[in-house]
C-alpha cells in the first residue's frame, strides 16, 4: 500500500485550528462535502486521481478489485462545491483500527488545509464505527505528510525497510493510539 500525499502547507500549523474540519464554520471545507464512494464515476476519478499523484498508483482494476471484495475497504471522497473530486481517502477499517491506506488531494487544491479536514472526518466516521486506534504507513522523505499526521496526534512506532518502490524507500509506521468519538 502507499500512504498520504500532502502539502507542507496541509501541516501548518502544528495544531490546527478546531474548525478545520467543519464545513459549516467556514473554516477549509466550507462548501466541501464528504461522502463514501458510491459508483462507476467515483471509481473513474479515483483512479485519474491515483495515476496524476502517484508514481507507483493502484490501476483503476485494483481498485475495483479492493473495494468489490471487502465490507472492510472504504474511500471517502472531498468534492468541491461544484462537484469535482479534490482529494481523497482510502482506508480499512477493522473490528477496533482504522487503516488509512492512502490520503491525497489534487495538486490545484493543495496549501488549503483540506488534508486536515478530510483526515478529520474519516478518524470520526472510523470512531463512530467502533475504531479506537489507527496506523499507517508514510514514506519516509515526505516531511509534509509527517507533519500533517503528527498534527492529529499521530506518533511514530517503527519502520518498513524498502516497503515503496519508484523510487525505492522506507516506510515509517505511525499509529493514533486513541481516536475519540466525536461530540
Amino acid at each position: 500500500m502507499q500512504s498520504s500525499l500532502v502539502d507542507a502547507q496541509d501541516a501548518d500549523p502544528p495544531v490546527p485550528p478546531p474548525d478545520a474540519g467543519d464545513p459549516d464554520s467556514g473554516g477549509p471545507l466550507d462548501g466541501m462535502v464528504i461522502e463514501r464512494l458510491a459508483d462507476e464515476r467515483d471509481l473513474n476519478e479515483v483512479a485519474e486521481l491515483e495515476a496524476r499523484c502517484f508514481t507507483n498508483p493502484w490501476t483503476r482494476e485494483m481498485l475495483a478489485r479492493e473495494f468489490a471484495q471487502s465490507d472492510v475497504a472504504h474511500v471517502f471522497l472531498l468534492r468541491l462545491p461544484d462537484r469535482r473530486l479534490a482529494g481523497f481517502c482510502s482506508c480499512w477499517i477493522v473490528a477496533d483500527e482504522l487503516h488509512v491506506n492512502t490520503l491525497v488531494i489534487d495538486i490545484p487544491y493543495r496549501q488549503r488545509r483540506l488534508g486536515v479536514g478530510l483526515m478529520r472526518r474519516v478518524m470520526e466516521e472510523a470512531a463512530r464505527r467502533g475504531a479506537h486506534r489507527a496506523t499507517l504507513e508514510v514514506r519516509e522523505s515526505n516531511e509534509a505528510a509527517r507533519r500533517l499526521y503528527a498534527s492529529l496526534g499521530f506518533q511514530l512506532v517503527a519502520r518498513r525497510s524498502r516497503y515503496y518502490s519508484h523510487p525505492e524507500e522506507d516506510a515509517l509506521i505511525l499509529w493514533h493510539e486513541h481516536l475519540a468519538k466525536p461530540a
